[in-house]
């Protein structure tokens, strides 16, 4: 938010610097994030001085230019080539001398040179209105009055005003500094925590009357809940042109074009004193009639912007006798503002719902400095001294008169509330005690009125416009802010408390788990869990208002999230990339919200690149699996079932499960999946359910060390053929099922399918590891466990020895 040094010292007169004003907004919790100095002129008339056209004669060379002699008000008088049509002897004009900066414009500068023009010399520039910033006027030079003197510095004649515009960092909470008063409200108070009072001075609306009893616009609330106060007048005989140059200066130091007298005197009533305000053409208002209401639901609305919008039913809308004219709050519409032949206007002046704005503000995707304002809560009691500070300025700069009363409805008032503090309890909270008559003067200073004052607290009344200050510990922070945190010294006394904390929780999990993926060359992700709105996740929690059309919906899925990253990274030839992300998922299942934790692996492009000892090497299915597996086994979870994954988000994979619950899903990603990004990759996706798996490592029991065996294992091979539906993990669980003590790992290490292999079948070439932890075994024991293995993998699945 932009705030004018000059325009905030309107309200408080104060001769300090900017830099120490703009410390004193900081410590008040009115973070000045940047200062810039503004000139209502570019450039400022540096190098412009009144010259005396003393010659004026033909160029020699051009036919349209004039060859002038100028005195400057130095020894000589200098020779300059004009091309304006209106230029003669005997005239006083503004002259850019040489070295001179003029800004166009757009607000590029220019330099000026000495130079030749059709070989004439040229030393300096008279100037027109518009290529000194002063005007739009090219038609011909600025002539001035004979009274000035030559040599004088046009800005001596001129008014240059030089201001100081802070950038503060508004927090949410505060609605009640989204205006000059309200920044200048604070800036009192600082300045009396420093030693200084200044009195608040607002603009006096004392000097408002009632003209004539004219022209009435009736005005019909239809949902007072959402419009709680309503304030209109009408002026008539008004004459729309151009803002007066202080009003224009005041506007464009905090960044607002000028328009015309009419809207820029909302616009500066707004950043003012914080109260929207909406003029509309009072003759073109059908019935002489307000109506605010919601509409029907589909009902087509055009917008100041020309974009054609659909209103919900929820849309409080401003309306005349037949049609809507505005979006209460947030925007008016193409054909109900002022133009250049308004000579009547009516001027709004509300307060409405911030719920409501917000919402009507989001549904269409709009924010503006009503949105920002209503939204957030504005003051419900400067309504009616709003519009007269309005109605007054309209009057000053474009004349008429007011021929109507105010028509004020405001059917039950928004009180001021009630708020009890206790003295021990802002002392505790501070960690310092502030004498109360310091606190007394702090809370007054911010207009907090102090009802009544006991031994052991305070009572006191907090203005409707302080919506944020509702509970004793929002006043207590009201107190340090102006007090100053920077007031508070640091204790020399440190307190501690024994914290029972568990040894291994989610969190050390997560840290040990991506210390060993960032060691194995992958990069942690952070993705947005907003996605865009997917019509098939019929179980997907979807946004009442999103912020965009593609944050419409929490993702169910990490999948989609990480694929958008590697898209983006392949689009800038990063095309090798292993990813990881812990991060949530969401979803709506048996009438609840579920919220996931989980964690997902990316795999694409290359594994290894191509070296002149060794051929280049694609990330594949069992990369992904080593580095799933890998991860289980580090975190000691060994006991689970591998099954044929079943999402649709794979083209194939397997999904681990763990007493009937899925424990991580991987795969290729499919085709339909990849689509919508253009990756022409194979990409592999492994997603992890963290909470299940936290739940089987913290439930578990401290590891029990044991010593390496002392006694040799053995390995034993078998070549078996069976169908090609049987698995090496059915082959794997049988195996453990049939010898549990001796049997410590089974491996696989080679398929074969082909002649003289029959058709349907397959070879599977597996190795046994047999140990006994306790004595050598026996060739007897060894092949009584692999007599026992193959008979129960032939009456099982068939299987029989190649």
């Amino acid at each position: 938010m932009k705030i004018s040094y000059n325009w905030l010292k309107e309200f408080v007169k104060t001769d300090l610097p900017a830099p120490q004003t703009a410390e004193i907004l900081t410590d008040l919790g009115l973070e000045v994030e940047g200062m810039e100095t503004q000139i209502s002129i570019p450039g400022g008339l540096k190098g412009v001085l009144i010259g005396k056209v003393q010659t004026c004669n033909q160029h020699p060379n051009a036919d349209r230019l004039k060859l002038t002699t100028v005195d400057i008000g130095q020894e000589a008088s200098v020779q300059i080539v004009c091309g304006a049509p209106n230029v003669a002897a005997g005239q006083t004009v503004a002259v850019a001398t040489i070295g001179t900066t003029l800004y166009d414009k757009d607000g590029q500068p220019w330099l000026i040179k000495k130079g030749k023009i059709r070989g004439e010399e040229s030393h300096g520039m008279i100037c027109a209105e518009d290529e000194l910033c002063l005007g739009e006027s090219h038609d011909g030079i600025m002539i001035l009055s004979d009274e000035h003197l030559a040599g004088t510095p046009l800005s001596d004649i001129i008014k240059v005003e030089e201001d100081t515009v802070f950038d503060i960092g508004l927090t949410p909470n505060r609605a009640d500094a989204m205006s000059h008063m309200g920044v200048a409200r604070d800036l009192r108070a600082g300045l009396k925590q420093h030693g200084t009072n200044h009195k608040l001075i607002t603009p006096s609306v004392s000097s408002y009357h009632v003209d004539y009893h004219t022209f009435r616009v009736d005005i019909d609330i239809k949902q007072p809940e959402l419009a709680p106060r309503y304030c209109g007048v009408t002026i008539s005989d008004i004459k729309v042109g151009p803002s007066p140059t202080w009003m224009q200066n005041r506007l464009k130091s905090i960044g607002l074009n000028p328009i015309n007298n009419i809207v820029d005197v909302t616009n500066y009533v707004l950043h003012e004193l914080g109260q929207p305000l909406h003029a509309f053409d009072a003759l073109s208002l059908a019935d002489k009639k307000i109506v605010v209401q919601t509409v029907s639901k589909g009902t087509k609305f055009v917008t100041l912007d020309g974009v054609e919008r659909i209103l919900s039913n929820e849309d409080l809308m401003i309306c005349d006798g037949e049609k809507p004219l505005c979006i209460a709050g947030v925007f008016g519409g193409l054909n109900s503002g002022v133009n250049e032949s308004t000579t009547s206007v009516f001027l709004e002046s509300a307060y409405f719902d911030p719920i409501s704005v917000r919402k009507t503000a989001k549904r269409h995707a709009l924010s503006t400095d009503a949105s920002f304002r209503f939204e957030r809560g504005i003051d419900p009691n400067i309504t009616d001294y709003a519009l007269k500070r309005a109605v007054l300025l309209i009057l000053e700069v474009a004349g008429g008169k007011v021929t109507s009363e105010i028509t004020d409805l405001y059917p039950q008032r928004i009180q001021d509330h009630q708020v009890l503090v206790n003295f021990e309890k802002v002392n505790k909270t501070i960690g310092k005690e502030i004498d109360r008559e310091q606190i007394k003067q702090i809370l007054t200073s911010i207009d907090i009125k102090i009802n009544s004052l006991t031994e052991t607290g305070i009572c006191m009344t907090i203005p409707a416009y302080r919506n944020d200050v509702t509970r004793e510990i929002d006043v207590i922070e009201e107190i340090l802010r102006v007090y100053g945190y920077n007031n508070i010294n640091a204790s020399r006394k440190l307190d501690a408390a024994i914290v029972d904390i568990p040894l291994i929780s989610s969190h050390h999990l997560m840290q040990r788990v991506s210390q060993g993926l960032v060691g194995h060359g992958f990069f942690e992700i952070m993705t947005n869990s907003l996605v865009p709105n997917d019509a098939k996740a019929n179980n997907a929690v979807r946004l009442l208002n999103p912020l965009s059309a593609d944050l419409e919906m929490m993702r169910t899925s990490l999948c989609s999230s990480g694929v958008q990253v590697l898209a983006y990274n392949n689009n800038r030839q990063q095309t090798d990339l292993r990813c990881f992300e812990f991060g949530k998922t969401y979803t709506f299942e048996d009438g609840k919200h579920k919220e996931r934790q989980i964690l997902g692996l990316w795999l694409m492009g290359q594994k290894s690149k191509k070296h002149w000892q060794s051929e280049a090497q694609e990330l594949s299915f069992f990369d992904l699996k080593g580095y799933v597996f890998a991860i289980l086994h580090g975190l000691d979870i060994n006991n689970f079932q591998e099954t044929e994954v079943e999402e649709n988000t794979f083209s194939f994979g397997q999904t681990l499960m763990v007493s009937n619950n899925a424990l991580v899903s991987y795969g290729e990603i499919s085709e339909a999946v990849l689509k919508p990004y253009d990756l022409d990759k194979k990409v592999f996706y492994a997603e992890f359910d963290w909470n299940r798996m936290c739940k089987l490592i913290l439930g578990k029991e401290s590891p029990n060390f044991q010593s390496i065996p002392k006694y040799p294992a053995v390995k034993r091979d078998l070549a078996l053929i069976m169908d090609k539906s049987v698995t090496f993990d059915t082959l794997k669980q049988i195996a453990f099922k049939t010898e549990r003590k001796l049997l410590k790992d089974v491996d696989m290490f080679d398929e074969y399918l082909g002649k003289p292999i029959p058709e349907g079948k397959k070879s599977y070439a597996l190795r046994f590891t047999i140990q006994d932890d306790h004595k050598t075994l026996s060739d007897k024991q060894i092949d009584k466990i692999m007599q026992q293995l193959l008979g129960r993998f032939e009456h099982e699945t068939g299987a029989v020895l190649r």
